[in-house]
């Protein structure tokens, strides 16, 4: 795809992602975690501002030089900055302003990308429209938590499409001892965190064809799995008893009935969909309770070579590290992915709401071991 309709394609799925919203729902975030839909657009748009525009178009007139203190997530090479749990404190710029600015930045970027720029400015738009694909993920599970934490469980699209029936893979497979090798290895994009191909020795293990069920899960719930204390990590247990942790997020027993909140609303909860919302602590407990565990990222990765696997970001047992050979890009771009590397651990596959084509066998996405908002699901290794 020419890379001018690459960016106009990325970027209008964005807006299409909000077209739902009340204005509303732009300026609330419920917690740190969560940002306000109105500064993931802003935000987006900044970036290719900041590391296209203005270093490279000695005729582009910044928008707002205001801006960069609003819309900077991390970057501290590009300076001071609102800090995370305060993007939902700020009535101003509104949304309206901020569509004016993607509409001033867009325009700006399509004329650049007709002069066909170099390949290495070539490959940093490339990054931006894979870091836009990023937020269009995090867009919607977003605003699924900010429409999810509303007593009144209002649908952001009743025609949206998010739970996955598990299909009928019941067993496991076995993967023979030996070396495996793991990263990426192509001419297409990859993120920085991918890229150190190298050997990896595996012991033979045995990894479940299916993703765990809600039904499956439940029989956890049933067995008293949130009260047991030898199902969890220590840390996991006291994340359980000081949030009072029952059921994943999202499930709400009503009159003895077990719904779940969708973007479509409050539905029946689907016994044979796909599990999700769940922490990585949840994920290791209900492993245990299994008699199992969870397969490390290169177990994941090397049994995903032979299957079609990735419906939901499956925990993995391995902790956010860099491959050998890992070095940072230099200037801000090196803080996009190795500053992050600590007290993370690692997910594979990709998740309902991730934009078509943006993941990989090697995709490696990284939260924190409490975080549930994503779609995250279970497969069991042995």
């Amino acid at each position: 795809m020419i890379l001018a309709d690459k960016y106009k394609k990325v970027r209008k799925h964005t807006e299409d992602i909000c077209r739902p919203l009340q204005v509303e729902d732009y300026v609330v975030q419920p917690v740190a975690d969560v940002s306000p839909p109105k500064w993931h657009i802003g935000h987006t748009t900044w970036f290719f501002e900041t590391f296209i525009l203005k270093p490279n178009v000695p005729s582009y007139i910044e928008f707002d030089p205001q801006y960069n203190f609003v819309f900077n997530s991390y970057y501290e090479t590009i300076g001071s900055r609102v800090i995370r749990t305060d993007r939902g404190n700020l009535s101003r710029p509104g949304v309206a302003d901020i569509y004016r600015y993607r509409e001033y930045v867009d325009k700006y970027m399509v004329d650049f990308i007709s002069t066909a720029p170099s390949p290495v400015i070539a490959d940093l738009i490339i990054l931006g429209l894979n870091h836009e694909e990023q937020h269009q993920e995090l867009l919607l599970t977003d605003i699924k938590y900010i429409l999810g934490n509303n007593p009144l469980f209002p649908a952001y699209d009743l025609h949206h499409k998010e739970n996955i029936t598990t299909e009928a893979r019941e067993g496991v497979i076995t993967i023979p001892e030996g070396l495996h090798t793991i990263g990426y290895a192509g001419n297409e994009f990859c993120f920085d965190n991918e890229l150190g191909r190298h050997q990896v020795y595996l012991s033979q293990y045995k990894i479940a064809k299916g993703l765990v069920t809600n039904k499956e899960y439940l029989d956890f719930i049933n067995d008293n799995g949130y009260t047991d204390f030898r199902h969890w990590h220590a840390e996991g247990w006291d994340w359980v008893k000081n949030n009072q942790v029952t059921c994943p997020m999202y499930w709400h027993n009503i009159d003895g009935e077990w719904n779940q909140y969708t973007l479509r609303g409050l539905e029946p909860l689907n016994w044979n969909d796909a599990l999700c919302h769940i922490s990585y602590y949840e994920a290791a407990a209900y492993a245990s309770w299994k008699g199992m565990r969870l397969p490390t990222e290169f177990e994941w990765e090397s049994a995903a070579k032979q299957f079609a696997w990735g419906k939901r970001w499956e925990w993995t047992e391995s902790a956010y590290l860099p491959y050998p050979g890992f070095e940072k890009a230099p200037g801000a771009i090196g803080e996009y992915n190795g500053k992050f590397m600590i007290n993370q651990m690692v997910l594979r596959g990709a998740s309902a709401v991730t934009p078509e084509g943006h993941s990989r066998d090697t995709y490696r996405n990284f939260f924190h071991p409490y975080l549930r908002w994503q779609y995250t699901g279970i497969r069991l290794a042995k």
